[in-house]
Parts: C-alpha cells; sequence; structure tokens
C-alpha cells in the first residue's frame, strides 16, 4: 500500500484498500494513455514518411500514368516496407486506444462506486466529517477526484 494511504486516519482498512486499488487502476489508466498518445504520433509520423517517399520518389517521377505509379510502387520495397509499417503502427494505435478506454472504465466505475458508497465508507460522523481530508489527499497526491461522479 502507498504511504500517504496507509497514513489516513479516520479511514478502516478496507475503506484503505479500496483507495489503493482506485490508485493502481487510475496508474495503469495513465500509462494506457500514454501509449495511445505516443502511437498516435508515431502512426502520424510513419504516415509522414511514408508519404513523402512516395511522393519524391514514386509519384513524381511517374506521375505520367496511374499504371506507372502502381507499377513502381509495387516494386520499390522501400516503399512496402513503409507502407506496411504505417499499417502496423495505425493497427498498433487502435489496439492501444481499445486498452485505454477500458482501463478508463475500470477505473471511473471503481471511482464512481467509492463516491456513491461514501456515506457507507465513513459510517460515524468523526469520520464524515473529515472525509474530506481524504478527499484532498487523493486529489493532491493521484489527481483523483472523489468529490463529484463527472469527469
Amino acid at each position: 500500500m502507498d504511504t500517504p494511504i496507509q497514513l489516513l486516519d479516520h479511514t478502516d482498512p478496507a475503506t484503505k484498500q479500496m483507495l489503493e486499488n482506485l490508485r493502481k487502476r487510475k496508474a495503469k489508466f495513465d500509462i494506457a494513455e500514454k501509449r495511445h498518445f505516443y502511437s498516435i504520433y508515431g502512426t502520424l509520423g510513419f504516415a509522414f514518411l511514408f508519404c513523402c517517399y512516395f511522393y519524391f520518389n514514386i509519384a513524381e517521377h511517374n506521375s505520367y500514368s496511374f499504371f506507372a505509379m502502381f507499377s513502381a510502387a509495387l516494386k520499390d520495397g522501400l516503399n512496402l516496407i513503409l507502407f506496411s509499417i504505417t499499417l502496423i503502427s495505425y493497427g498498433a494505435m487502435n489496439v492501444f486506444r481499445k486498452q485505454k478506454d477500458k482501463k478508463e472504465k475500470e477505473y471511473q466505475e471503481l471511482r464512481c462506486e467509492i463516491v456513491d458508497r461514501s456515506k457507507d465508507l465513513w459510517k460515524k460522523e468523526e469520520e464524515w466529517k473529515n472525509r474530506h481530508l481524504i478527499f484532498e489527499v487523493m486529489k493532491k497526491h493521484y489527481d483523483i477526484n472523489l468529490y463529484h461522479e463527472k469527469k
């Protein structure tokens, strides 16, 4: 368990475990979001390289005929490699997007569950009055908002 969560007062061990699970899911979501972000720019970079290479080495020299351009594109090995890498990176980008969406859904569901069950998690009067301190710790250390269900 992470140190700031262990040091929380007015919270029982089960609630601390829920907060720890929420922190872990948030970390997994952040990693998935970064992977998706980098895959987008990687795909755009490879697409740009492919388009530049195709234009300067194939289209510019064979623009008189579509068939000549198509034939030259299929004969050029580097062109096919760049095209393949672009397609593969596009597929990877879609896989990372699906993973990111799945991790975000899991994270948001647990976060909303904690917000919904806050009356059950902090039953005692003293705990209920001091729950804002726990929410502040989660917001400050982990950027997790437990004040509202909305993102």
